[in-house]
């Protein structure tokens, strides 16, 4: 028991530490961000990094960059987007140094006596956190986004009406409203201001925010730019739209609550017992790794278990 809790304090030490040097690298970058925010361009195509970090993290930055690209497991300008998604500010650099720092750390945990299969799980555990927290920011993000836009929508109609340009009202909603569409329209009404044109300042609106429903806007408005029409009129119904929307989507919600952590219950209890088995005896289930036929059942298991969460997820996940 006593190396199991002492490989468990040592993962927890270490992900804190991990932890606290991406908040520091994240303030650090607080004003690069800022000054890439005047051109978002630099965000998405910039083939140069200004890092702050120190040398040595610096160095390894770039090594794992250039074997990200050689390898090409997930180029750099995906990985910059994805985080410019969930609005973590760090470089893709130093995300790939969190994540190769959180993947070997349980390795140090073989020198406390740690069984392999323990160490094993962390690690597994250690290299998807990061990936799964930046899916989490950018889930949050979008569905935020995705409440506030019939309002912001509402309102760059309200100023139309009231003989305001295109230009102006989006300048109105970048100083009214709130994060993150204040942001994202700040940066819009930062391109045109700088000479962009305003499709491509949209388009990148939307490469940012990855919304379905604010890609439906930013299509309206190119195309009502292109044949004309009444854009109040155009707005006005999306946001309708978007509103009747969100009822429905809480609606469904709240049917297959009950469902969703049926699921979460139902995938996560044999992991739950099979850790807790393993920690007060572990011969006791050690045959599930070692004999052939418990390897055999294990895969089963695992199959079985994968099956159900994706069929729960399936029945559950209604997309409106």
């Amino acid at each position: 028991m006593i190396p199991i809790f002492s490989a468990v304090l040592v993962f927890c030490a270490t992900f804190a530490a991990c932890c606290a040097v991406f908040i520091n690298l994240q303030k650090k970058r607080q004003i690069d961000q800022r000054i890439q925010a005047v051109i978002p361009q630099l965000i998405l195509e910039s083939d140069e990094e200004i890092s702050t970090a120190p040398v040595p993290i610096r160095l390894l930055q770039q090594f794992l960059e250039r074997v990200n690209q050689k390898l090409n497991l997930k180029p750099s300008r995906q990985l910059a987007l994805e985080l410019v998604r969930a609005d973590i500010r760090i470089s893709p650099g130093e995300f790939l140094v969190l994540n190769a720092l959180l993947g070997f750390a349980p390795l140090a945990l073989l020198a406390f006596g740690a069984d392999m299969v323990q160490t094993l799980l962390l690690a597994v555990a250690a290299v998807l956190s990061p990936s799964f927290y930046v899916k989490l920011r950018q889930g949050k993000r979008r569905k935020k986004v995705e409440q506030q836009l019939p309002e912001v929508l509402v309102t760059i109609a309200n100023s139309l009406k009231s003989g305001y340009s295109f230009f102006q009202a989006i300048e109105l909603v970048a100083r009214e409203t709130e994060p993150p569409l204040a942001a994202e329209f700040a940066l819009v009404n930062k391109e045109m201001s700088l000479g962009a044109p305003t499709e491509l300042a949209l388009e990148n609106m939307v490469k940012r925010v990855d919304s379905s429903d604010l890609e439906l806007v930013v299509t309206a408005v190119l195309i009502q730019r292109q044949v004309g029409g009444n854009l109040s009129e155009v707005l006005e119904s999306i946001a309708e739209t978007i509103r009747e929307r969100i009822r429905i989507k809480g609606e469904i919600s709240t049917l297959t609550a009950q469902g969703r952590i049926s699921g979460i219950v139902i995938s996560a209890l044999p992991f739950a017992i099979s850790f807790f088995i393993y920690a007060l005896n572990p011969d006791y289930i050690k045959p599930l790794f070692i004999e052939p036929l418990g390897r055999v059942m294990l895969i089963l298991g695992l199959g079985g278990q994968l099956s159900a969460a994706v069929l729960i997820h399936k029945i559950v996940n209604i997309r409106v």
